[in-house]
């Protein structure tokens, strides 16, 4: 696990397997980033020169590798893009958090390297390192040779901010170190992380954390009638679970509600999947993995606010006991619902936790779920959809996103799509019109909100998973999309009183 330390010393004098500095793009050329002074020094002023021979243009993503000159005591100079230059204050907190994750791979396999970036402000303190530390990240559990090198030892920010650093660096950490575990659990193949075993793992991580965490099992779902996470569930030998996290504070004020769809296998059921989309299926439970870290992270922050996670985890199969297209199942809260494709399976076990979650009275639930190709094609691979039946309440929730460096975008619920939702033979249909299938989703979950509890509906298909190269801090594979933005809501409740003043947007 690479460690982050803050040091006042100058980049030139650490001594140090490398050095980090930041260069940018300007109307002039490339611009040498505020934090690269002594080192520009130590290269006699030619380094801007040097770097253009080589090909820098100081884009987001570039890293070049240089000797570093006699007079320092660093191993290798490494220089990363910033994208444009800043000419008065501070750079982007996301821009900083991108070359600090760009460094850390590139520094794979070295012990210790200074991070020489702009760090002028607290805030720029807690970017680079959060960036630092998810750009550090490997998943190597599986690998039997040391065919990958290891991750950086330790980063040390150099920065002279007033105010305090060691809680910033503290901060990134926590948030870092969890949003990495989420990344760990989307990463696992589905013959190890199943509905029992994820379910196991909240259960020890959460004693360590001292969390309330509470399983129902497959028995326990039958007595209490969660007929969507039993449906779901039952074509598997792998029998579901719903696990009820919870952080509790003496001071809090305000009660938020996760709910993660946690489907740790998905064939799609009797609607199988064609060849080709089973393959990294075992990442439809990354909205479970990112409510558990968000949860955990709350905890581990020590945020005065209550928040309880819901993680409704089954594995969707195909067999002879699994739910057929034309079944219908009798929902936790009594609806019934018309199965019309087995692979619409996670609005069904999110539909059962979402009744359980509201009957805890929160102030506001969020849902995070893998939920519809159709999201992915209307915003690609990076942004997630935000639905709500509350526009204040949808806002708090961009806005948390944008703050912390998730892209997300707001999407309607049309209500003429509900039309599509309707069934001969039950209350509702799990599946409508192909078009706005998305959106349509996002309308059948709302169906199990009670009208007066703000929700929000993030649909993470597009960046849950990354199958490209790694970019930024973004590695291949799971991503831990959305914990962040479920941490902010968690500090901006924390830091409020709860959120009656925005009633009045609901449906």
């Amino acid at each position: 696990m690479t460690a982050v330390t803050v040091s006042t010393s100058p980049a030139a004098s650490l001594r140090t397997d490398a050095v980090v500095i930041g260069v940018a793009k300007s109307p002039k050329g490339l611009a040498l980033a505020p934090g690269a002074e002594d080192v520009a020094m130590a290269y006699d002023g030619n380094l801007v020169e040097l770097l253009g021979t080589l090909g820098m243009t100081g884009a987001e993503g570039e890293a070049i590798k240089l000797p570093a000159p006699a007079s320092t005591k660093a191993g290798f100079i490494l220089a990363v893009g910033l994208g444009d230059a800043v000419d008065d204050g501070p750079y982007d907190a996301e821009a900083l958090r991108r070359a600090a994750g760009v460094a850390a791979r590139a520094l794979s396999g070295t012990g210790t390297a200074a991070l020489a970036l702009p760090a002028q402000t607290i805030d720029a303190v807690e970017a680079l390192a959060l960036g630092g530390v998810l750009g550090a990240y490997t998943f190597s559990g599986y690998r039997t040779s040391a065919d990958g090198r290891a991750p950086v030892g330790e980063l040390v920010i150099l920065t002279d901010p007033e105010g305090r650093t060691a809680a910033a660096v503290t901060r990134a950490e926590v948030i870092g170190q969890e949003l990495n575990r989420a990344r760990d659990l989307v990463n696992m193949p589905a013959n190890d992380l199943y509905p029992e075993s994820f379910s196991a793992t909240v259960q020890s991580v959460g004693q360590t954390y001292g969390l309330q965490v509470e399983v129902l099992d497959e028995t326990a779902l039958a007595d209490g009638s969660f007929g969507g996470i039993i449906g779901v569930g039952q074509g598997s030998a792998n029998p579901p679970r719903l696990v009820r996290i919870a952080h509790t504070h003496p001071e809090a004020r305000t009660h938020l509600a996760f709910v993660g769809k946690g489907i740790t296998y998905d064939s799609g059921g009797i609607s199988l999947k064609p060849v080709g989309f089973n393959e990294i299926m075992k990442r439809d439970m990354s909205g479970a993995a990112a409510v558990f870290a968000a949860v955990v992270a709350v905890a581990r922050l020590g945020l005065p606010v209550n928040v309880t996670g819901w993680l409704a985890l089954a594995e969707n199969m195909p067999s002879g006991s699994a739910i057929r297209p034309g079944d219908v199942l009798r929902m936790y809260g009594g609806r019934t619902v018309e199965v019309l494709n087995t692979d619409a399976e996670g609005r069904l076990v999110l539909a059962d936790a979402l009744v359980r979650a509201s009957e805890d009275n929160p102030d506001a639930i969020v849902d995070v779920a893998t939920l519809t190709a159709a999201m992915k094609m209307a915003l690609g691979h990076r942004i997630f959809g935000v639905m709500s039946n509350d526009d204040t309440f949808r806002d708090r929730v961009l806005d948390a996103a944008r703050r912390t460096g998730e892209e997300a975008w707001p999407m309607p619920l049309p209500a003429q799509l509900l039309t599509g939702l309707a069934s001969q033979v039950a209350d509702i249909a799990n599946s409508g019109e192909r078009m706005g299938g998305g959106l349509a989703a996002g309308l059948f979950l709302q169906e199990f909100v009670p009208t007066n509890l703000s929700w929000a509906h993030l649909d993470v298909a597009g960046p849950a998973f990354h199958e490209g190269s790694p970019y930024g801090y973004t590695p291949r594979g799971g991503t831990g999309s959305a914990v962040r933005t479920l941490i902010g809501l968690a500090q901006d409740a924390a830091h409020r009183p709860p959120h009656a003043a925005d009633a009045g947007g609901h449906r």
